[in-house]
């Protein structure tokens, strides 16, 4: 046992190599798809409405079942969960590239997406285990910086590959480091770590990502048919009834997907809604954005490639300092400010129009990047040092879920937000870019922006009740 811990420690590095890989292609994946969907949408001769699929069926997978993986990995062992993952995800993104229809690249995303979930899941609790408390936390620093590596890389090379090669080497990309990584993590990874005889929560796992798929469904659909469709209500209320049985049938649980009761803490609840305010706001720019640069602004894919890549450069510049700052100042304030400047940032892109100088877009979108990069690190610890340290692997997970759940729920808002605004201003339907009409886009965009700015200003409001809340139990503990 000692020899074999010791082993462990001495691979560390190995090991944190391999698990940051998968975050990192899976934001880099992701950030490349993004960039590239304008041309998708000539591809394949699909509507903007349609090609939003590629990205929200990824996300909602991931959503539906990132909670099951987590404690999947808790009980059989996070590597084994962790490397399946990996090997799923690049037998996913290989099939992807192959495709030849729209229907089999959303089809082949899913199966991407479900091995990007079960790796994702346990990476943080691999890293958690593996390193010792002194040298943890740099770990998951360079960990969140792979992130955004990912984030900072994709849209260049998503620029560059569709204008010199293919779509297809979008997906591509990952396999060779995929195989690298599946055949080193299936070597190096710890064999059995922190197994567990407990039970799966089946019933719990279906009932939540079955609600997840109704909510998702009425959201996307809605859009097409109308929310005050008989459907899409009932989808609306299905939703929300088997989230209530979700719930009921946790408490219930001798071993939950969800531990509830790490939301007893106010300042943990607080700190993830304010994550899915910031994913949630943040993704709908990410959306609306190639649209507006391509479409509008007339920019190649591989110009509106570099202007994207402005925001995730910021982040991974400012994340580390805010973070480094955090320990110094206390969370809170940072949030705040970070909140604040994103806000503005969205706010001020709702003033763009097609005339609109690259100068002035550059200095917007480098408030969004500030803000988020100030509010991200910081936020996250104040999220991880809520939680109890025997729960904190469930933490990691709740974090996980909630981010990519704003992430999904963004995209969702900004397109049915969009469509709903230019077709008033077409005075018909419209589900995608209208030729010849920027102004009809325009219109659409002003209003994703406007709402993506209140959802950033909701979170400020949260922010100081945050505040408010830890000053009050400071004060009764001073007291005490």
């Amino acid at each position: 046992m000692e020899i074999e811990k010791r082993n462990e420690y001495k691979n560390r590095w190995i090991i944190l190599a391999v698990v940051v890989l998968l975050p990192f292609m899976a934001t880099l994946d992701s950030t490349i798809v993004n960039v590239v969907l304008p041309v998708m949408v000539n591809m394949f001769s699909v509507t903007m409405y349609s090609i939003q699929l590629i990205i929200i069926c990824y996300l909602i997978t991931i959503v539906s079942t990132i909670l099951f993986f987590g404690r999947l990995g808790d009980i059989k062992g996070k590597s084994i969960i962790f490397n399946l993952g990996l090997l799923v995800f690049t037998i996913g993104s290989l099939l992807c590239g192959l495709s030849k229809t729209f229907t089999s690249l959303v089809f082949f995303r899913i199966v991407q997406a479900i091995g990007a979930s079960a790796a994702m899941a346990n990476n943080q609790g691999i890293i958690t285990q593996v390193f010792p408390a002194n040298e943890r936390g740099k770990a998951l620093g360079i960990s969140g910086t792979f992130i955004a590596l990912g984030t900072m890389i994709g849209p260049p090379l998503g620029g560059f590959i569709v204008s010199y090669l293919n779509w297809n080497y979008i997906f591509f990309i990952n396999v060779p480091i995929g195989i690298i990584a599946t055949i080193v993590g299936f070597k190096m990874l710890p064999r059995k770590l922190n197994e567990k005889k407990e039970d799966i929560d089946f019933a719990g796992a279906i009932i939540f990502g079955v609600s997840v798929i109704f909510l998702f469904y009425a959201l996307i659909v809605g859009q097409t048919i109308g929310y005050d469709n008989s459907k899409i209500i009932f989808s609306f209320f299905m939703a929300a009834l088997l989230f209530a049985v979700f719930i009921l049938v946790e408490k219930k649980q001798k071993y939950p997907l969800i531990d509830f009761s790490v939301f007893k803490n106010s300042l943990f609840s607080v700190g993830i809604v304010c994550t899915f305010i910031c994913y949630a706001s943040f993704n709908s720019n990410n959306i609306v954005q190639p649209f507006y640069l391509e479409n509008v602004l007339k920019m190649t894919p591989d110009y509106a490639g570099m202007i994207m890549m402005i925001c995730p450069v910021i982040i991974t510049i400012i994340a580390p300092f805010s973070g480094h700052l955090s320990d110094k100042i206390g969370s809170e304030s940072l949030t705040f400010i970070g909140l604040i400047v994103m806000g503005i940032g969205m706010g001020l892109m709702a003033t763009l129009n097609e005339s609109s100088p690259v100068q002035e877009l550059i200095v917007y979108i480098s408030l969004i990047g500030i803000g988020n990069g100030l509010f991200l690190s910081p936020n996250n610890s104040l999220v991880m040092s809520s939680a109890p340290s025997n729960k904190l692997g469930i933490a990691g997970s709740i974090n996980a879920f909630v981010r990519n759940l704003g992430q999904s729920s963004g995209v969702a808002m900004a397109t049915s937000l969009l469509y709903y605004f230019m077709s008033i201003k077409m005075g018909k339907k419209v589900l995608g870019y209208v030729e010849g009409r920027n102004d009809v886009f325009i219109f659409g965009m002003k209003y994703v922006y406007i709402s993506a700015a209140l959802i950033c200003f909701i979170g400020v409001v949260t922010t100081v009740l945050r505040l408010k809340r830890k000053k009050h139990i400071r004060q009764n503990h001073l007291q005490i």
